[in-house]
């Protein structure tokens, strides 16, 4: 994954034509005329938290009745962790139209904000208010804004912070009736920490609203929702309404679900179907910059890109941020820090992604190794983030030639990587997000080639991320290869495979998910990762890489892999519906192509 504007015909480069930033202008806030005025309304429902939680969707939250700023209760949230204890409902707008936010906030740095607006997201915040303060802000809808999202939320180990009385005052939108209850949902595929939900939709309804042991936890706009975040082994019940402007549903009939036990392989709370992108935020490019704060709520995984050495062998990995001079809408550390716990609170990971094209990395020495170890440290722990993503490219990784064996590397880069992620693992626990994004030429080649083969000659990188995977099996989160910006590829049905269709995805990730012999020895197998470790790599627009297939090829490929439906001439060796998903370069990219890449997937996993 690079930035330098030219595409590599094998090994993957992602375009980037430097250029400025576009900045975006903030509408004037016009006056507001007495007719205008006279039409103007309070969308949010119960601001005063008189009726509880309900229209909001809280984390770490309640309802007290003390202190108050005025009726009889107030919201009450505690963050913990990287929980912000954040509340949030979404209300119905008028686009191209002015609103005014506003809430009653004590404690300290406390926050009040809207997301989605489709101009300029906003926030503001108190640093402390002992008493009960009032935050106003203002913005002005798109063009085709229709919803937009309110939220409050504190900042980590500041302690508790209470609100009341939020308005979100502007013009109002004919609410109607609210739509009947749903009816048959149904339990599918269910992890150790993760149940899958689907139900019959329901006649006017924009939205729904999942129950877990009688608490709302999530919102979905399809028919189906994966509630993660779950305890392994355990039981759980589950209802669904159906909303829309007009309010809520009742609630469906009660189905259960019970947890199976823990299978190790990293963070256990990532959704069941994952939206993994890399985010540009050390550089600008042609698909502009795009702030952490305006990343959508779709996007699971957001890959930092990237973190990289100070030279090739030294293992002292620095993240830079992009200078005003190169991205003139870049946020501050603060904002971008806040942003980022915003995210986490929302269940979102963030994570550092070290190498890309320019970033070469060799760990050719153990000191190398241990800077490794304490630099990347470092980043996690100035930026508060969840994991990593090793984006080794180039000639980051290549094997000795005595080095034949995948399964007890002798090659002094790959060894000492081995060993440091090991260690990174080690340090962070169970819930540390380890992520890897090779190029098709280091991973599947190795069917063909490993090394510099019996008889040399050979690339030494052909298939040299193999024993790092295979190393790393147990603490890996996320395989996401790279199918784009490759060459030809050999599947396991001995045919050359090529970018520009679903099949060529199939046949990738069929490799992954089934196995196959090294270099052509069936002595020496690359085991299959399981379903839920694989996310397929595809670039999000024609502007990000060569291998782009449309949403119809996507679907196709995700059909044939989940549902053994829809498949062209490969034929898999299985069926996997708990695939966990699809990664793509970029989320810059995908916002420059109108969302394509993202609007797709949701509409696919609900």
């Amino acid at each position: 994954m690079d930035r330098s504007g030219r595409v590599r015909p094998f090994l993957r480069r992602r375009l980037i034509a430097v250029c400025t930033a576009t900045v975006l202008a903030v509408p004037g806030l016009a006056a507001l005329s007495s007719a205008a005025r006279a039409a103007d309304a309070d969308l949010a429902r119960n601001g005063g938290f008189e009726s509880g939680l309900d229209s909001w969707t809280c984390t770490a939250a309640s309802t007290v009745n003390s202190p108050v700023r005025s009726g009889g209760s107030a919201l009450k949230a505690t963050p913990a962790g990287s929980d912000y204890a954040q509340c949030s409902q979404t209300v119905t707008v008028k686009p191209d139209s002015q609103y005014t936010l506003s809430g009653y906030v004590r404690g300290s740095y406390v926050y009040l904000g809207a997301s989605g607006t489709g101009t300029t997201d906003v926030s503001t915040w108190t640093q402390s208010a002992t008493d009960w303060q009032q935050l106003t802000t203002t913005f002005r809808t798109g063009a085709s804004t229709t919803r937009v999202t309110i939220y409050t939320h504190g900042w980590y180990g500041t302690g508790t912070y209470y609100a009341d009385d939020v308005s979100l005052v502007g013009p109002g939108v004919d609410a109607g009736q609210p739509p009947a209850a749903p009816t048959g949902l149904a339990v599918g595929t269910v992890t150790s920490s993760s149940v899958a939900l689907s139900w019959s939709g329901v006649a006017g309804a924009t939205g729904y609203a999942v129950y877990r042991d009688g608490v709302k936890v999530q919102t979905a706009t399809g028919t189906s929702a994966t509630v993660s975040g779950l305890s392994a082994s355990t039981a759980y019940s589950f209802q669904v309404a159906a909303t829309n402007d007009a309010g809520e549903s009742a609630k469906s009939a009660t189905v259960t679900a019970t947890t199976s036990a823990g299978s190790g392989g990293g963070s256990s709370d990532l959704p069941a179907h994952a939206l993994v992108g890399y985010l540009h935020a050390s550089f600008a490019n042609g698909a502009g910059y795009t702030r952490m704060a305006d990343v959508p709520g779709s996007w699971d995984v957001i890959d930092l890109a990237f973190g990289e050495p100070t030279s090739t062998t030294s293992g002292d990995i620095r993240f830079t941020r992009c200078p005003v001079t190169e991205c003139p809408t870049v946020e501050s550390d603060a904002d971008f820090k806040a942003a980022i716990k915003a995210k986490q609170a929302a269940g979102k990971k963030v994570l550092i992604s070290i190498g890309g094209q320019n970033g070469q990395v060799q760990l050719t020495t153990t000191a190398a190794r241990d800077t490794f170890v304490s630099s990347v440290s470092k980043i996690i722990d100035t930026y508060g983030l969840d994991g990593l993503d090793i984006d080794f490219e180039g000639h980051s990784l290549s094997l000795d030639a005595s080095d034949t064996n995948f399964k007890s590397p002798t090659t002094p880069v790959i060894v000492n990587l081995i060993s440091a992620l090991k260690t990174l693992k080690a340090k962070y626990g169970s819930k540390f997000v380890l992520s890897m994004a090779p190029e098709t030429f280091f991973v599947q080649l190795g069917y063909q080639y490993y090394g510099t083969g019996k008889w040399g000659g050979q690339d030494p990188r052909a298939g040299a991320y193999l024993p790092v995977i295979y190393a790393l099996r147990d603490d890996l989160t996320l395989l996401h290869v790279q199918d784009y910006n490759s060459g030809s590829i050999m599947g396991l049905d001995n045919q050359y495979h090529s970018m520009g269709g679903a099949d060529f995805h199939i046949a990738m990730t069929d490799m992954l998910l089934t196995g196959f012999p090294v270099a052509g020895d069936a002595n020496n197998v690359f085991p299959a990762l399981r379903p839920d470790q694989i996310a397929i790599g595809m670039p999000a627009s024609t502007n990000a890489g060569n291998g782009y297939v449309p949403p119809t090829e996507v679907n196709k490929a995700l059909d044939c892999l989940t549902k053994k439906t829809n498949c062209g001439s490969y034929a898999t060796h299985g069926t996997w519906p708990g695939l966990r998903g699809l990664m793509t370069w970029s989320i810059n990219w995908d916002r420059y192509g109108s969302w394509e890449f993202q609007k797709n997937f949701d509409g696919y996993f609900g």
